[in-house]
């Protein structure tokens, strides 16, 4: 699948589950997602009055964490290419307080961050760096977006690191998740595409690897749950 073509193809499947999104996080997660989360806004470490970026927002979970710790003198911006996505974000950043507040969301492209150098402290990318185009070009971007000693960061499904646990879970992921999403989003095709985003997505050392190439240092990944998903933290020297 060429550039142009999984870009459309990740818009269209991200805008037909937009609304059920978070819940299938929950499910495809096997409800853990909130502890990643967590774990990962301890490594981002970023306090009262930064400035932080979240590059393919969602719904705007991440967004939210990193409101809360920014606190009101600091600043986040959300970015995500789905409308219908940025839409559920805004309701639950809305009512929460946040938003035109703390936060500032954009339509843009994770591709071409519409971004000055050397702008945020921090920036994170949740759950999204399997549906872009090209990894590289998006961890470059993030790396050119944060200022010299700021963090990117990437909380992401990866490969369950044991025979046993990754067979068992690649037959949830392929056979059981695509008909999940069928009875509880009405989504089965939009669904299967999480599973085949999954294949070819580096593991977690080839990942590094990447952090590593877009030009960051001191970069360390931790496996969680077994290997489901991976948090990979990169230092701009």
């Amino acid at each position: 699948m060429d550039r142009e073509t999984k870009s459309a193809h990740v818009k269209a499947v991200f805008s037909d589950i937009a609304d059920h999104y978070d819940l299938m996080n929950s499910v495809l997660s096997f409800w853990q997602h909130k502890i990643w989360r967590r774990f990962a806004m301890k490594q981002v470490n970023v306090g009262k009055g930064g400035q932080a970026l979240d590059v393919a927002c969602g719904t705007g979970d991440w967004t939210l964490s990193l409101a809360k710790a920014v606190g009101d003198k600091g600043k986040v911006v959300g970015i995500d290419f789905t409308r219908e996505m940025l839409n559920v974000a805004k309701e639950k950043l809305s009512k929460r307080g946040f938003l035109n507040r703390t936060v500032e969301l954009v339509e843009g492209d994770a591709m071409d961050l519409p971004f000055a150098e050397n702008s945020f402290d921090v920036a994170t990318i949740g759950f999204a760096l399997r549906n872009v185009p090209d990894i590289l070009t998006v961890l470059t971007e993030m790396t050119r977006v944060v200022k010299p000693g700021g963090r990117v960061v990437s909380l992401e499904l990866s490969k369950p690191e044991t025979p046993i646990f990754r067979s068992l879970y690649y037959l949830y992921f392929n056979h059981v998740l695509p008909h999940i999403g069928s009875l509880a989003a009405g989504s089965k095709k939009s669904y299967a595409w999480l599973p085949e985003s999954l294949v070819d997505f580096p593991d977690r050392r080839n990942l590094e690897k990447l952090f590593r190439q877009a030009g960051l240092s001191d970069v360390r990944s931790y496996p969680l749950t077994g290997g489901i998903a991976a948090l990979h933290v990169g230092r701009k020297a």
